[in-house]
């Protein structure tokens, strides 16, 4: 596949400011070591998923923030479409710059290709990684437990109990833990508490190596059309209902 390589014409990586997810920070970290090009990483929480309206309006934040910035050229985001929260983003002035991706899966995974086969292949599967584990946001014992503490103090102990059950509901649409990492030095007690949750759950357990060549590039600025989406000033992000996942879109559509 050929590789358009515009923003790192000359050999030169471009100068850039990263917006990341924090499931990514040990990962980012690994591969983006000695990067001096990234001028600016900023990490934000992984419970902005939950309320994509909420995710869209923190970055678009950071990226008017960026807006003061001579020394970039672009702004790289370490997120996927992420249930639309990244949809409608629009940069003023550095060019924008996403893997098209669903969500922080297919980054693991090195490729969007790759997540559909695996989902077709098991589409009763639950991902963890070794970020999510650290947040206790995948089904086993201890999000039970910090569900029910978060819920207490907002419920009765009976409809804290029946929102947890519908918790536990939900994950029975799932049999299988399947485990991705990417070679950090939390992937293997990563890979211990997957396999935890999923004897706790009564599920199978598999264990994928990912694939870091989707986040490198992404780093490092080898942005090809095929895997990145790049929007440019004047352009928004919109979903797309194909397998290209997004597309840019004028304000006139």
């Amino acid at each position: 596949m050929k590789r358009e390589n515009k923003p790192n014409e000359g050999g030169r990586a471009p100068r850039i400011a990263l917006l990341a997810c924090s499931v990514f920070e040990r990962e980012i970290s690994l591969y983006g070591n000695d990067a001096g090009h990234i001028m600016e990483t900023r990490f934000f929480e992984m419970g902005l998923h939950d309320n994509p309206d909420h995710l869209r309006t923190t970055l678009q934040t950071a990226l008017g923030e960026l807006d003061v910035r001579n020394d970039i050229e672009a702004v790289a985001l370490a997120y996927g479409l992420c249930g639309r929260g990244t949809a409608e983003l629009h940069p003023l002035r550095h060019r924008l710059v996403i893997p098209r991706a669903h969500d922080c899966i297919t980054i693991f995974l090195g490729s969007k290709e790759r997540y559909a086969a695996h989902q077709k292949a098991c589409p009763s599967c639950y991902y963890y990684t070794p970020g999510w584990n650290r947040e206790c946001r995948v089904p086993g014992p201890e999000k039970i437990e910090a569900s029910r503490k978060a819920l207490a103090s907002k419920f009765d102990e009976e409809d804290v109990e029946y929102l947890l059950e519908t918790e536990r509901e939900q994950w029975a649409m799932h049999n299988t833990a399947t485990y991705l990492d990417l070679g950090t030095s939390d992937a293997e007690p990563g890979a211990e508490y997957a396999k935890r949750c999923a004897d706790w759950l009564a599920w199978k357990f598999e264990r994928l190596k990912g694939d870091p060549s989707l986040l490198r590039d992404l780093l490092w600025g080898r942005w090809d059309g095929e895997r990145f989406q790049i929007i440019e000033p004047g352009q928004r992000l919109v979903h797309s209902p194909d397998e290209r996942i997004m597309r840019v879109a004028t304000d006139a559509g």
